[in-house]
């Protein structure tokens, strides 16, 4: 099941963001999501406007992601490439997983077709997992964007017709 994240979820959250931080530091990308990142205020600022989800079963959280449907600023800019169409799309950032459960990426990306049929999202150049499985779902790379801290991220998008 997804969910809208509540205050009461922060512990959980928590708890999986230090796990994904583990696991891309294991895989070679040591860069993304430093220093606590996502930290407290953020998460509870995503709650408060409705936009950060979890994916919950029997045995508890086992996912979290932020789903926005509007304009991204730090899209509004890519290099080398191109996005495919300027319309109205959602947005994934800080889609993370506990590692209890495969697929997640997959769900999330399900859920978020629910609500646009436009998708963007970004990811560090050392994030390779995320980088394959966001092309095995169909996405394709359409270029390089600047996040709020300054750093690149390559950039992808899908259109479901």
């Amino acid at each position: 099941m997804i969910r809208k994240a509540g205050q009461e979820d922060l512990e959980e959250i928590t708890v999986i963001y230090d796990k994904a931080r583990a696991f891309m530091r294991a895989k070679g990308n040591s860069k993304q999501w430093r220093n606590g990142y996502p930290g407290l205020e953020a998460l509870q600022y995503d709650i408060k406007e409705g936009r950060l989800f979890v994916l919950e079963d029997d045995f508890g959280l086992y996912g979290v992601f932020m789903l926005r449907v509007g304009e991204d600023p730090t899209y509004s800019e890519i290099r080398d490439g191109s996005w495919l169409d300027d319309g109205e799309y959602a947005v994934l950032h800080r889609v993370a997983s506990s590692g209890r459960r495969k697929g997640v990426l997959h769900e999330v990306i399900s859920f978020a077709y629910s609500q646009c049929s436009h998708i963007r999202v970004d990811t560090h150049e050392d994030n390779i997992p995320m980088q394959s499985a966001l092309l095995k779902e169909g996405f394709s790379r359409r270029g390089i964007i600047v996040c709020d801290d300054g750093t690149d991220r390559i950039a992808f998008e899908r259109i479901s017709s």
